[in-house]
This record gives structure tokens, C-alpha cells and sequence, in this order.
């Protein structure tokens, strides 16, 4: 359920600032004939999310159960991918996020009412499909229960409720902060789903290495047992896990752990160097 909510409340914070920014903008420049129009494009955006959320979670069934098990084995490892891709994005443009936005906006008003539509369903509905894609691989990976479904909504519900509230000026949130730590939780979340997805393959007899076991701890960390389920439903990490989900695991965790955070974390632009002296001030030093 933690896994599920951190997500739900980190995606939809994105959103929820994007929306934010957009309206702002409007009000702050006197053009609020046009939030008709951005509302109009962040309804629609949150509409096909949720469509394809249905799709991922009706489609499958009725399938055989090798293709059901290899359609969420490739959906979980593209679902990580744009959820690496999105980490590293936002880790390199939150500062200057709103900028872009209002730079988007502008183009956009410039050139119809159809556009400023366009613009706010493309900006807040890449948002809800890596939303839908990655909360629908790590419900599954959890278990399809009530719970992670749960958390995903608190979350998105308390993304919402900030993003108003920062709307407002009634709250301020270390948005670079929350998220460098964030995206190092979504990173440890997202080795899980793709050891997750290579097992679904694994079971598709798609891979092989169905039955060669990395390692086991089922006994010490039953499936029902609390920290079984609580390293299941935030980390995706079975007790019972394959030699090659384990090497997925390591080899997505730590090279992008390492990249994130020597990006995320570098403690700010280098200090200028000292200009190089002129001839005149040589020349004076020689006197």
C-alpha cells in the first residue's frame, strides 16, 4: 500500500503542478475566457487514463494464462521504462518547469483555442498514462487486492489536495527535495517490477530459469507473514527469487541508482573560475 501511495501522491503531484502552473498563468495574464479550454483538455487527459487503466486490467482476461503472463511481463517492463524515463526528466527539468509550461501556453494561445486544449491534454495526460501503466504493474506485482488500490487513490487524493493548497500560497513544499527522495524510492520500486515482468516471461516460457532459484527465504519470510507482505507490496520482491530476476534487479538498480543520484544530488553548479590575469597585470606583477 506505501508503494502504491508514495506513487499515486508523487504522480499526481506532477500533475496537479502542471494544472496549477497552467491556470496561473491564465489568471496571472487575464486570459480567463481560455481555462474553459484547459480544463477541457486536462478532463479528457484524465479520461483516457483511466480507459486504459480498464484496458490493462479488463483486456487480458479471458486469455490463456502463458499469454495473459507474457502481455504483463512486457507491459511491466515498458511501465519501467517510462517511469526511468520520467525520474531522469523530472530530476533535469523541475527548475525550470514552469517556465516551459507558460512558454507552451503562450504558443499554444497563439495559435487557437484547439491548441490550448491540445497542449493541456498532452502536458497532464503523459502524466496519467505513465500513472495508469506504472500503478497497474505494481498493483499486480503486489497482488490483486483492494489495498494497493487503495494507496494509489489516498495518494493521488493528498496530490490533489497539495496542489491546491500550493495553488493557493497556503502551503510550500521543497519540491527538489521531494523529488530526489521520491525518485530513489521509485527507483528500488521500479527494480521490483521488472524482476516482476521477467518472471511473468519466465512463466510464459518466454525466458528461461523458471526453477533456478537465486535464492529462497520462504521459509523465514512467509508470504502471508507481515514483512513478507510488506516486501512484497513495496519492494515487489518475492521471498522465492529466480538467478535472472535477481540479476534484472541488480543490473537496472544500481547503475541507475548511481546516475540518479549523481544527478539528483550534486550540490549545485560549479563555482566560476578565476579570469585569467591580462598581459597588463603580468606586466605590473614583473615590475
Amino acid at each position: 500500500m506505501l508503494a502504491n501511495y508514495l506513487i499515486g501522491l508523487r504522480e499526481g503531484l506532477e500533475a496537479a503542478l502542471v494544472v496549477s502552473i497552467l491556470v496561473a498563468y491564465l489568471v496571472r495574464t487575464d486570459r480567463r475566457a481560455l481555462l474553459r479550454q484547459v480544463w477541457f483538455g486536462v478532463g479528457i487527459a484524465v479520461g483516457v487514463s483511466i480507459g486504459l487503466g480498464a484496458i490493462l486490467t479488463l483486456g487480458p482476461q479471458g486469455l490463456s494464462f502463458e499469454a495473459q503472463e507474457a502481455i504483463g511481463g512486457a507491459l511491466s517492463i515498458v511501465a519501467v521504462g517510462l517511469i526511468t524515463w520520467m525520474i531522469f526528466w523530472m530530476g533535469r527539468t523541475a527548475r525550470h518547469l514552469k517556465g516551459h509550461l507558460e512558454n507552451a501556453l503562450e504558443n499554444a494561445i497563439a495559435v487557437g483555442k484547439g491548441a490550448v486544449i491540445a497542449m493541456a491534454l498532452l502536458a497532464v495526460g503523459r502524466e496519467g498514462l505513465e500513472t495508469a501503466l506504472f500503478l497497474w504493474a505494481g498493483i499486480t506485482a503486489a497482488g490483486s487486492t483492494w489495498v494497493p488500490i487503495v494507496g494509489a487513490t489516498l495518494g493521488i487524493a493528498t496530490a490533489v489536495g497539495l496542489g491546491f493548497l500550493m495553488y493557493k500560497g497556503a502551503v510550500k513544499v521543497n519540491l527538489r527535495v521531494f523529488f530526489q527522495w521520491t525518485g530513489v524510492f521509485l527507483i528500488l520500486v521500479a527494480g521490483g517490477v521488472l524482476a516482476y515482468g521477467v518472471h511473468d516471461l519466465q512463466e510464459a516460457g518466454l525466458l528461461p530459469g523458471l526453477n533456478t532459484l537465486a535464492f529462497d527465504i520462504s521459509s523465514a519470510v512467509p508470504a502471508g507473514s507481515v514483512h513478507g507482505t510488506l516486501l512484497k507490496g513495496i519492494f515487489n520482491i518475492s521471498p522465492q527469487t529466480t538467478v535472472l530476476e535477481a540479476v534484472a534487479w541488480v543490473a537496472y538498480v544500481v547503475p541507475v541508482m548511481w546516475l540518479f543520484v549523481r544527478m539528483a544530488f550534486r550540490s549545485g553548479p560549479p563555482r566560476p573560475q578565476p579570469a585569467a590575469a591580462s598581459s597588463r597585470d603580468l606586466a605590473a606583477a614583473g615590475a
